[in-house]
């Protein structure tokens, strides 16, 4: 754990009250994959990309059951910021555990599903997914390995919500 703390200190050595002000938001567009949620529901409303926003959200749906609900109560890992409380935090405390970051798991999910559906979409929802995700380590909130497993499972569950959505389509 010391090289997540090392790496994590030298991470705030460049904050600076505009990074904080930019990190703060991009946790914010992150919480509770709320974001994420509803451009599947916009994608559903679409004729044309409703099978993608059902994917999408089926996505979402499978990595807050593995991530949120199995792992993470399973793990329960303590935050960066409750173990060293001498950080200075921009951010509330949510009251789950840190392992794995469900904002990166939610963000990666979300874009890699996206590039499925259109890397139009897809390329600038990973670019804020991976913004989001170092956000968390940012604001103090999530060790680098919560943040890596995030995205690994994130892209788990698109990659097999992808094949089961494409299994579908040529049984049909």
């Amino acid at each position: 754990m010391d090289w997540e703390f090392d790496f994590l200190y030298a991470i705030q050595s460049i904050r600076t009250p505009f990074l904080d002000k930019v990190m703060a938001l991009l946790s914010t567009l992150g919480n509770a994959g709320a974001l994420w949620i509803m451009i599947g529901v916009v994608l559903c409303i679409s004729k044309k990309y409703r099978r993608g926003g059902m994917q999408m959200l089926s996505a979402e749906f499978l990595s807050f059951i593995v991530g949120n609900l199995i792992i993470k109560n399973l793990v329960n890992r303590l935050r960066p910021c409750q173990i060293d409380e001498t950080v200075s935090l921009i951010v509330t405390i949510p009251f789950d555990s840190s392992f794995p970051s469900g904002h990166t798991l939610n963000g990666i999910t979300a874009a890699v599903t996206l590039m499925f559906i259109d890397k139009r979409m897809g390329i600038p929802a990973l670019v804020l997914a991976i913004l989001i995700a170092f956000s968390r380590m940012y604001n103090f909130m999530h060790f680098p390995t919560d943040v890596i497993a995030g995205a690994l499972l994130g892209v788990i569950s698109a990659v097999f919500v992808n094949y089961l959505f494409n299994r579908m389509n040529t049984n049909n």
